[in-house]
């Protein structure tokens, strides 16, 4: 039994959702996504929320059902508040800059990285070592921000790199005489 997908979904005002053909539309302040619906799944609207339920009593049906739950939030909270990701960037002379639809990125290399930024994210940098990506698909967002730190992964030794804000680096120490 899926603790999360026996909750239904609630529906904020001012976002409207309609089930279409097996797919599933939210509309909200921000804009509006879309889901392809599983079959293993059922889903249903009404008043105030959005439920999901496995239709039968299949493994695929019970092994889908939090996640589907869990994609149907992240649409309603997408449309709502949307979502981001911080960019962390540790070494000497490294920096980034946001141009436009560019991400400029200066890490060590003997040119510079030219990241192009996709449609519906967007990239701020509001000092030379932070980056901050927002959109309203958090799997966009989230790919996004890996793309960029797969650039300059952190190291162990001095920690210089590009790190997602409040993530952990486990520090070692150097070689002895």
């Amino acid at each position: 039994m899926s603790r999360i997908g026996k909750k239904p979904v609630s529906i904020p005002s001012g976002v409207t959702a309609s089930i279409d053909g097996g797919v599933l539309s939210v509309k909200g302040p921000k804009g509006a996504l879309s889901l392809t619906l599983r079959d293993e799944i059922s889903y249903s609207l009404d008043d105030g929320g959005i439920l999901v339920k496995p239709a039968n009593d299949s493994k695929a049906a019970r092994a889908f059902w939090g996640m589907q739950r869990t994609l149907v939030q992240n649409l309603v909270t997408g449309v709502t508040e949307g979502f981001s990701k911080k960019l962390l960037i540790t070494g000497v002379g490294f920096r980034a800059n946001a141009q436009g639809k560019v991400l400029k990125l200066q890490l060590g290399f003997s040119h510079d990285v030219n990241i192009d930024v996709p449609e519906g994210i967007e990239i701020k940098t509001p000092d030379q070592t932070t980056v901050e990506i927002s959109g309203i698909d958090k799997q966009k967002v989230g790919q996004i921000a890996a793309e960029i730190r797969r650039w300059r992964k952190p190291e162990p030794y001095k920690g210089k790199g590009i790190k997602y804000d409040g993530e952990y680096i486990f520090r070692k120490e150097g070689k002895k005489k």
